[in-house]
């Protein structure tokens, strides 16, 4: 299976939310306002993307209705001297055939897993408040 590029972003409208501090698994890990704008430009392009939970390692948000578990994982860190975050994301679920207990057979996620980096690609990009700062194979954090 191979993995997924990360998506950089940054954003000014993308900042730490109040109170997000307290949510958090980890301190310093943000990105909770990247995920619920991700999650709701991906419901209105007809994706069933449901819960959003930080995690130790930034935030999840769960992508339903396809016939494997699929999620994107979004990061952010605070720029030094700056009130900005540094933001990434990408599509958790690796590319390539995997094994549905739901289905009982593999399924290749491919054609999915590239659909959805590219509607996230797409939603960022046509954001005029939204910079991509790159697309890159490795974690640009």
């Amino acid at each position: 299976m191979k993995s997924n590029p990360f998506l950089h972003v940054r954003s000014p409208k993308l900042g730490v939310l109040p109170g997000e501090d307290g949510e958090l698994v980890n301190e310093g890990m943000y990105g909770n306002a990247f995920a619920h704008y991700l999650r709701d430009h991906l419901v209105a392009s007809g994706y069933e993307a449901t819960d959003v939970v930080s995690e130790d390692w930034g935030w999840w948000v769960t992508i339903a209705g396809l016939p494997f578990t699929c999620g994107i994982g979004v990061y952010g860190m605070q720029i030094a001297d700056t009130n900005d975050l540094d933001l990434c994301v990408t599509v958790l679920t690796p590319r390539g055939k995997k094994w549905s207990w739901s289905n009982f057979r593999f399924v290749d996620t491919t054609a999915d897993v590239d659909r959805l980096h590219k509607t996230i690609r797409d939603i960022c990009k046509t954001d005029d408040d939204v910079a991509v700062v790159a697309e890159t194979p490795d974690f640009p954090l």
